[in-house]
């Protein structure tokens, strides 16, 4: 759990830290309104508490725009005032709480864990009623929120598109979304993985073939850039395709027009063509492996889907998703998850993205004898799935403490992102002076 804290009141965020230091929450100070803006495009948050009376923004028109955003996420806000005028207006404008200061900051760390773990479970409630059944694409965090907005202006275009992103991300989702938006909705949407089928296949496959054209080829066979004409095709994985199929390909792509195995005369082809990989092509390129004509024609528009760990806030929204499609596939009637099954999915990193996530929570479900899945039901069992650099270093961060200094630093080197390098204001809020801070850059050779 994060919680931020706004506050021009460096005692004030200072003591919130260290409370919910206590219960294992991770607290991040904000001096002013504009500083929070700057963290909440950065990384995600759970929750927020946030000063009324701040210069330069206020706390209300702080909260606006935190709503206008469409963060979700619980805010309360402390007043040294404690008008009533203030609380209401705080609460109309999407404040769930309103303390006045000085107050109890124990009471106020409850209130945030109440309010966290209360916003995930009716989270889950919510998304249920209007989450689809079939897969979509599902988020509400900044990355998926910009995903979102690309596609929308990309969907009424011809464009050639290229998804980026590991295995699991939601790459063919993100192409049926982009074809569900586009004028040839209702036209046909055809997948092919082009490393699931054999190379010596995969060009009848993609190209069909003529009566006669080899040995075996019976009747005629309808290909797949042919199955899609008046819709979409989706190329996934295309930096698995070979070498010599990727200059038919580029031809067909500037052509658009294909000639069957064993046929003679080009046929048109009006299908929109998305592509997907999970592969550097830009190093294949540079390896030789893949046509550099063909990548940046493939290449016009690029929307690449972060990892699940880069992306945890969407935990909730997914999971919801997830156990509405369980419950109709399984009879079963789960209302949700615990706080805590819900905290030990968000802290795990998940390798295997979205479809890691949809094994865990079916197997979760399948021995879970309430309406809630529990933190005992969910077994996480994906760590072979890390790769070899991210293993060495976990197990060397389980062997070792940190030392004082690596802290030191790390707190520096965060102060000094939050003030876009500005030593003067680094310095205010790690409560030193400018010139102590210079004399730390210099000895840990920070480049902030």
């Amino acid at each position: 759990m994060k919680i931020l804290i706004v506050d021009d009141e460096p005692n004030i965020r200072d003591l919130m830290c260290r409370f919910l230091r206590i219960e294992s929450i991770d607290g991040i100070g904000a001096e002013n309104a504009f500083s929070a803006q700057r963290l909440l495009r950065e990384e995600p948050f759970d929750g927020i508490l946030v000063d009324l009376k701040m210069p330069g923004m206020d706390g209300l028109e702080f909260v606006r725009w935190v709503r206008d955003e469409g963060f979700r996420m619980p805010i309360i806000m402390m007043s040294a005032h404690g008008e009533i005028r203030d609380a209401v207006d705080a609460l109309k404008h999407g404040v769930q709480d309103y303390i006045v200061k000085p107050f109890n900051p124990e009471e106020v760390v409850i209130k945030l864990k109440n309010l966290v773990e209360a916003q995930n479970f009716r989270t889950l409630q919510e998304m249920e009623e209007r989450l689809p059944q079939e897969r979509a694409f599902i988020g509400e965090s900044i990355q998926i929120r910009k995903i979102k907005d690309t596609i929308s202006r990309i969907a009424q275009t011809n464009s050639s598109i290229l998804i980026t992103g590991e295995s699991g991300t939601g790459k063919e989702v993100v192409a049926r979304t982009i074809h569900e938006q586009s004028p040839v909705s209702s036209g046909p949407f055809v997948a092919i993985n082009i490393g699931g089928v054999p190379e010596n296949l995969l060009e009848s496959e993609l190209f069909g073939y003529e009566k006669g054209a080899f040995t075996g080829a019976n009747s005629r066979k309808i290909g797949m850039f042919e199955l899609a004409n008046g819709g979409t095709l989706f190329l996934d994985e295309i930096g698995d395709m070979p070498f010599s199929l990727q200059v038919k390909i580029l031809r067909v792509l500037q052509e658009r027009s294909i000639t069957r195995l064993g046929g003679t005369e080009p046929l048109p082809i009006n299908a929109r063509i998305i592509c997907a990989t999970n592969k550097d092509l830009e190093q294949m390129v540079r390896d030789g492996k893949f046509r550099e004509d063909l990548f940046f024609r493939l290449n016009v528009v690029r929307i690449h889907i972060p990892p699940l760990r880069e992306r945890k806030d969407d935990i909730p929204l997914l999971a919801a998703w997830i156990i509405k499609k369980l419950n109709a596939n399984m009879g079963r009637h789960f209302s949700g998850l615990t706080p805590e099954a819900m905290e030990k999915l968000k802290s795990y990193d998940f390798y295997g993205n979205i479809r890691e996530l949809e094994n865990i929570l079916e197997r979760a479900a399948i021995f879970s004898d309430g309406d809630l899945i529990t933190d005992d039901n969910i077994e996480l069992r994906g760590e072979d799935l890390r790769p070899a650099a991210s293993k060495g270093a976990a197990a060397s961060a389980d062997m070792e403490a940190v030392s004082l200094k690596e802290i030191e630093k790390q707190t520096i080197e965060k102060a000094l992102r939050r003030w876009e390098g500005n030593r003067t204001k680094a310095a205010k809020e790690l409560g030193i002076t400018r010139r102590t801070l210079i004399t730390k850059i210099e000895e840990y050779d920070l480049d902030v």
